[in-house]
């Protein structure tokens, strides 16, 4: 009787943690794809059902391409080589007349590609020493966010914001002193672009530094160190004003900034998270859900999160002075795709769920989360 009712129990509490789970949002793998080359980042094509898969051949050369999305899964419907290896790209500089994909690449190269006419780039500088690590684009599909503009990183320290109507000049440029070694900048984001005067660029570095540069003022906002390097980091919105700022690092760590209110001597509210055991490559939020956001890691994982945000926001220290508060960071979901890092992972802004990823192992994975519209 008493084994019965063990069995009975452990049962129960099996069928409820399966329950439990189901309940939570599911990473599904829709489809996979083997390519025969290094996938360094991949980008859905806006309003479209079609991706672009960026990298380069074992020989050097830089390759793109094109797939859609169909009841078959994927199809290869493009590509193209060039002579140097693409490490990193973006649409969103770009309007969706024209979806220009604007891409970075080994040797310093910006160059941006009309995907319909791929013979010569109809915008090219080569003002960037050494690879471009790092690429983000603004004001391309949103109205009222100022010109159309792009920045990049490199290792050679800079960081620079390009127009692209403005030939082979940045408009601004972020870099170190003359006669002094620069920091490699691993990862760059716009932000604070809610109208036309206004907008930042966070950039992050190989010894941990995260720098906010303000375009308007041409200065460093802000500044912190969180020890480990910065592989990616991202604002929630980039059309918005300040709201927050996921950082991902090595040694496995996430840092969320509540970018909201900045005090005069303890900067921003912050939060940090062990995400995977491994280095975290990627951190990209939900287009349809600025509270939801997903990390890629060196172990080939994905881990889905979605940001809680205190009772207030804001209060005041002894002085008076407003300092905000920071919430949580609840664990949605997790899922091991590969045994590779997963250093490449879009969303599509269509279709919420619906997200692309690659990884060292050389395979596109499409991918489905569900539930999200519970959020």
């Amino acid at each position: 009787m008493i084994i019965i009712q063990m069995f009975l129990w452990k049962r129960t509490n099996s069928l409820l943690s399966t329950m439990d789970k189901l309940q939570k949002p599911q990473i599904i793998c829709h489809v996979e794809k083997v390519a025969n080359y290094s996938i360094n980042d991949v980008k859905w094509i806006p309003s479209s059902a079609k991706f672009v898969s960026i990298g380069g051949n074992p020989n050097g050369t830089g390759i793109i391409e094109v797939y859609c999305l169909g009841g078959d899964g994927v199809e290869r419907i493009s590509e193209f080589c060039k002579k140097e290896h693409f490490k990193c790209g973006t649409f969103d500089a770009s309007s969706l007349n024209s979806r220009h994909l604007a891409t970075g690449d080994y040797t310093g190269r910006l160059q941006v590609w009309d995907l319909e006419d791929t013979l010569l780039p109809i915008y090219k500088t080569t003002k960037h020493t050494s690879v471009i690590n790092c690429i983000d684009g603004v004001g391309g599909t949103s109205t009222g966010c100022g010109a159309p503009e792009i920045v990049t990183g490199s290792k050679d320290g800079n960081v620079m914001v390009w127009d692209v109507r403005q030939k082979d000049i940045p408009v601004a440029k972020f870099g170190p002193a003359d006669g002094v070694t620069g920091r490699d900048c691993w990862s760059v984001g716009f932000g604070n672009s809610y109208n036309s005067e206004e907008r930042v660029v966070a950039a992050g570095y190989d010894n941990g530094d995260i720098k906010i540069y303000d375009l308007k003022m041409m200065n460093v906002r802000w500044s912190k160190c969180v020890k480990n390097g910065v592989v990616g980091l991202q604002f929630d919105r980039k059309d918005i004003p300040m709201n927050k700022l996921v950082a991902a690092t090595l040694e496995s760590k996430i840092y969320l900034f509540d970018t909201r209110t900045q005090h005069p001597k303890k900067g921003f509210a912050q939060l940090s998270e062990k995400a995977h055991n491994s280095t975290v490559w990627l951190v990209k939020h939900l287009p349809q859900n600025r509270e939801i956001f997903v990390t890629t890691g060196g172990a080939g994982t994905l881990c889905l999160w979605k940001y809680n945000y205190p009772d207030k926001r804001i209060d005041k220290d002894g002085d008076g002075i407003p300092v905000g508060i920071i919430g949580e960071l609840s664990p949605l979901q997790n899922s091991t795709l590969s045994s590779q890092p997963i250093s490449g992972f879009d969303w599509c802004k269509d279709k919420i769920g619906l997200s692309v990823c690659s990884s060292f192992d050389q395979t596109l994975r499409v991918l489905i989360t569900t539930k999200l519209h519970l959020y």
